[in-house]
């Protein structure tokens, strides 16, 4: 009989990160195949309570146990780790690294990995037979951010310069966001004439695009305001001078390539600008090749937005939260974790199973470069 896969849950230490990667119905589903052990770790800032878990089956662990847990378990989280801990890594851990695509730091987020002789499954990189990610938070990352870059838009409507959106922290469900972020949208139309904001969104089409133009279309929003780019929109590349003239940009792309930047500071200063409000959903602040380099700030629930020193033009700010989806954990926890979970069943067979397969080469190859780049 085949050894049961043992996996352990670990509590996200990211501040105000309330979602999982595993939640009770998953866990639940996997456990019925019988393949599986799940420890599920306490949690202080989790959406699902460890009771939720514990009915669905699994084994409640202390909060931080994964770090002397034994090394046959596999460690499932979400978020990166944090940055003050660089102990080897001994365990295969399946996670959103953020270090293939020369993040700063990337160096020392990866050599935790080999030190230990432990394995990274990027979750970012867990991809189909069609390159396809096989999981993504990409439609409540792309419904949050609009969700907050409306209700910045609106903000800026009734408030000075001086002030800044205040403080946002996960919803209990979708119907309450909508809800709030609707309230304010009606207000701000009230104070603006009735003038609807425009909203170009760069990466229409994906996940995420249809995450943003569905929350633009509960609140509201007519359909003539939406503005939807993608591929073909862009492929003269940029600087787009109707970026500047949209009230609101959101930008939903995917980056896998240099390209040219969609905006920058000299289109900015240099047009009749409209633009107050910049959702940059894909958050690739410190990607050297950020198509968006106007800001270098990442910003977060704490603090939300981030304002662009411009010359000229209205008050404009950038919202670059990397983990959006994070206002509506629960719902996009278990989005995500249903599309994982035909592959998370696959487990057992890690060692031939294609999505698996390639993650772990993927992982090797860029320990190899790792490897080059230290001795240089």
């Amino acid at each position: 009989m085949a050894q049961k896969v043992i996996l352990h849950l670990r509590a996200e230490t990211k501040p105000l990160e309330a979602r999982a990667a595993l939640t009770p119905s998953t866990t639940a589903e996997l456990l019925k195949t019988g393949n599986f052990v799940i420890y599920v770790e306490k949690s202080s800032q989790s959406t699902f309570t460890a009771e939720e878990y514990e009915r669905a089956g699994a084994i409640i662990v202390p909060e931080g146990s994964w770090k002397h847990a034994p090394k046959d378990r596999i460690i499932i989280g979400l978020k990166e780790l944090p940055e003050n801990e660089t102990f080897p890594l001994v365990h295969e851990h399946i996670q959103f690294a953020h270090c293939y695509k020369n993040q700063g730091g990337w160096q020392d987020v990866l050599k935790r990995f080999p030190a230990g002789n432990g394995v990274l499954y990027d979750l970012e990189f867990l991809e189909n037979d069609q390159g396809r990610r096989v999981a993504a938070f990409g439609f409540y990352a792309g419904f949050a951010g609009a969700a907050l870059g409306i209700k910045d838009w609106a903000f800026k409507q009734s408030h000075s310069n001086s002030e800044d959106l205040p403080s946002v922290s996960p919803y209990p469900n979708e119907y309450v966001l909508v809800d709030d972020v609707k309230q304010d949208f009606q207000t701000a139309l009230s104070n603006n004439g009735n003038k609807y904001p425009n909203v170009l969104i760069i990466g229409a089409l994906g996940r995420c695009g249809s995450g943003a133009i569905e929350l633009l279309r509960k609140i509201g929003v007519p359909e003539k305001n939406i503005i939807k780019w993608d591929m073909a929109e862009t492929a003269k590349g940029g600087p787009f001078e109707e970026i500047a003239q949209s009230d609101i940009f959101i930008n939903c792309i995917y980056l896998s390539k240099p390209i040219p930047p969609f905006i920058d500071l000299k289109t900015l200063n240099h047009s009749n600008r409209k633009l107050r409000t910049i959702v940059d959903v894909s958050a690739d602040t410190s990607n050297p090749h950020n198509p968006i380099p106007v800001y270098t700030i990442a910003t977060t629930f704490s603090e939300p937005t981030v304002p662009v020193e411009t010359s000229k033009g209205p008050k404009l700010s950038v919202i670059s939260i990397d983990h959006l989806p994070s206002l509506l954990p629960r719902e996009a926890s278990e989005f995500f974790s249903r599309d994982l979970l035909p592959y998370l069943k696959q487990l057992p067979q890690r060692n031939t199973a294609p999505v698996w397969t390639r993650a772990r080469v993927l992982f090797e190859k860029h320990v190899a470069r790792l490897n080059r780049e230290s001795k240089l």
